[in-house]
């Protein structure tokens, strides 16, 4: 559901993916780490997330301090109110954008992580209820530092976000977009509504680019053939899917991966 580590206690530095939401903060020092395939350093009161799925590891704590929160989809997300929270401001971004975000009032961010460790190791009565209520107060300080910072407000519909997580979750099934929409009780015409207004760009590319950031993770994460990471994607014919993926990308998968080397 919920875990609350200190980042000075950190020494597992191999890459990882979890199927949690998580948030570094560095209150002292630096943090490097590789998310994907891009190298970020937080420094002080800076705050980084990085989205369920995606592949990460610390590559250099020297110095840091603060903490790595992190929690699940399910525990954080209640309600529709709850689902557009932690996606606000592309916070927890599914399009592989991972921002480092300076904090304006890191006494608040470092006073509420403090009590979310007390709670998780004490835990007494109602702690899970009062850990959730002392996150959101965290995304609401992180959202505020943002705006007042210069970031644009970007506040995506419940129903979008639940399409992406959706779609990440569901990636061997191929599903047409009218089935997803099947599923989510609602019409192919009201997602790619959403997907321009929120994504500019169509429902049925959204998935598309979900597809290759997946793809892209797996060629270079995961020890697994071509054949093997397509079959994964859904896709029936490694032929099709390696077409597919130079369409999007302008390299074959197996150009990629050499590229990946050098």
């Amino acid at each position: 559901m919920i875990t609350i580590d200190k980042i000075e206690t950190i020494s597992d530095f191999t890459p990882k993916r979890i199927k949690r939401y998580l948030f570094l903060w560095c209150s002292q020092g630096s943090i490097s780490i590789m998310v994907d395939d891009k190298l970020l350093t937080l420094t002080k009161n800076q705050v980084l997330t990085i989205t369920s799925g995606q592949y990460h590891y610390f590559q250099s704590t020297l110095e840091g301090k603060g903490y790595a929160l992190s929690f699940t989809l399910d525990y954080i997300c209640k309600t529709d109110k709850d689902i557009e929270l932690i996606f606000q401001n592309s916070l927890f971004c599914h399009f592989d954008y991972n921002e480092i975000i300076d904090i304006n009032n890191p006494k608040e961010i470092s006073s509420l992580l403090h009590k979310i460790e007390q709670e998780y190791q004490e835990k007494p009565f109602q702690y899970l209820e009062s850990i959730h209520s002392r996150i959101e107060l965290l995304l609401f300080e992180v959202n505020r530092s943002k705006i007042e910072n210069g970031g644009e407000v970007w506040k995506p519909d419940s129903l979008f976000l639940q399409f992406l997580e959706f779609v990440r979750n569901n990636f061997e099934s191929n599903l047409p977009l009218k089935e997803i929409a099947h599923r989510l009780n609602t019409t192919e015409l009201k997602l790619t509504e959403l997907a321009k207004l929120h994504a500019g760009k169509t429902a049925q590319n959204v998935i598309y680019g979900l597809i290759i950031s997946e793809a892209k993770r797996k060629l270079q994460y995961e020890e697994k053939s071509i054949k093997e990471i397509s079959f994964d994607l859904g896709f029936k014919d490694p032929y099709y899917f390696s077409k597919f993926f130079k369409n999007h990308t302008e390299a074959s998968p197996s150009e990629y991966l050499k590229g990946l080397r050098f």
